[in-house]
């Protein structure tokens, strides 16, 4: 009797131009379309996906309250930091001491409490944010890879981290502007409206809906955005570098090992992010001040906020301090998403090579290959009487030889792996 192991071939789909760079545009909207028929042909039986999962309601509930917590907790402990950055941007006449300066004028000013200014809209509006921007980049990013195939998706991995936190953060920024809008009045004005709900009354009573909560919008996706699409893209990336250079991978660390990792991608993800989008946070900040850029329309009150600030200053003003915060927090916050992914029993997905998996399982250097010829006598093994189906069907891996003693397969010739001939070593029953 011959033992034939059939590898199944990868799904393939006729058309998936979504990620050839000149038409991503193009095809954004196209993905949505496809999403629901592709994503059921292409997920696999078990419903995991690079050999995670499965990826199902549970996962992306546990992801958007992992996020909500980890930004609610991080950028409501970091409202201090975020006053004085604030100040600094909208009144650097007054604060030109610096950060730590800012933090001392802002205290004899006015108390140690008025670093607290802005907490309720900071938690609450953050914690909205991140349910959705999380929970969003969990849910597009496995989809995405689902619907165009696992090794498509390895080899676009960073295309799919700058889409999704695009979707994810477009989505957050809905809910994320109001809140925005009653921040920075109140820290502008800490006179303004003694809570959140009266400020929120008061702006839409003087606005209007759109001009209370919504006239810092466009602002608020040319901050948030990129900033976003930063973060996910450089801390990916980072965490990946990380693992190489320790010569492991997520699934082989311990969960110390993983939090590490995602504390210090964090850090490095979080400066390279508040950089990019420092520029849109300023005009973010003077936008939402009263009065700043005259009275005209959205895009007429950043034109003349640009022209009186300058670009220099809209880039500068205020880094070091954003630096700073935002460096902390975004390693703040996959640390906490981390360990509350941990907390709920979710894994978080990761990108995996899926050819690198199949090489380590099929290839004669394997550690399972290498463990059946060390304990195998060759005395003890004989050639199957099957050894002419070498020229079997492709996509079968043919068994020849084995060891008598053990009854386990110990060498495999012939294993032709989606067309390509090779010579492979497995240990299996």
């Amino acid at each position: 009797t011959c033992l034939v192991r059939t590898l199944t071939p990868p799904t393939t789909f006729a058309a998936m131009p979504l990620f050839n760079m000149g038409s991503l545009a193009g095809n954004s909207f196209g993905l949505f379309k496809q999403m629901q028929t592709a994503v059921a042909a292409g997920a696999s039986s078990d419903g995991k996906v690079m050999g995670q999962g499965p990826f199902g309601m549970k996962y992306y509930l546990s992801g958007a309250v992992a996020g909500g917590i980890c930004c609610g907790v991080t950028h409501g402990a970091l409202t201090p930091v975020d006053v004085v950055k604030t100040r600094i941007q909208l009144d650097p006449v007054k604060y030109n001491q610096g950060f730590i300066g800012g933090f001392k004028q802002v205290i004899a000013g006015e108390g140690a409490g008025a670093l607290l200014t802005g907490l309720g809209p900071t938690a609450q509006g953050y914690f909205i944010q991140g349910w959705f921007k999380f929970g969003g980049v969990e849910f597009f990013k496995i989809n995405i890879t689902q619907s165009i195939g696992e090794q498509k998706a390895w080899d676009n991995r960073q295309v799919i981290y700058l889409a999704s936190s695009a979707m994810a953060e477009f989505i957050a920024d809905i809910f994320l502007c109001p809140y925005e809008a009653c921040r920075i009045r109140l820290v502008s004005q800490p006179d303004y409206a003694s809570s959140l709900g009266g400020t929120a009354s008061r702006l839409m009573a003087e606005n209007g809906f759109i001009g209370a909560f919504y006239s810092g919008f466009v602002p608020i996706l040319f901050k948030q955005i990129p900033y976003t699409m930063a973060k996910f893209a450089v801390q990916g990336s980072s965490a990946e570098t990380i693992y190489g250079m320790m010569g492991t991978e997520p699934k082989k660390s311990s969960k110390g090992t993983n939090l590490s990792v995602s504390l210090l991608s964090g850090v490095i993800a979080g400066v390279v992010a508040a950089i990019i989008s420092h520029p849109a946070d300023t005009m973010l900040s003077k936008m939402n001040k009263g009065g700043a850029g005259g009275s005209g329309g959205m895009f007429s009150r950043m034109a003349n906020i640009a022209a009186e600030t300058g670009i220099v200053t809209l880039c500068t003003q205020g880094l070091g301090a954003r630096c700073i915060m935002i460096g902390t927090l975004t390693a703040g916050q996959f640390g906490v998403f981390d360990i509350v992914m941990g907390i709920v029993g979710a894994k978080k997905f990761h990108f995996h090579d899926p050819s690198h998996k199949r090489t380590s399982s099929l290839s004669p250097t394997s550690a399972s290959a290498r463990r059946s010829r060390r304990s195998t006598d060759a005395s003890l093994r004989r050639p199957w009487p099957c050894a002419p189906l070498l020229a079997a069907a492709p996509g079968a891996l043919n068994i020849v030889e084995r060891d008598s003693r053990k009854g386990v397969c110990v060498r495999a010739l012939g294993c032709t792996e989606y067309g390509t001939l090779s010579a492979c070593a497995v240990d299996m029953p």
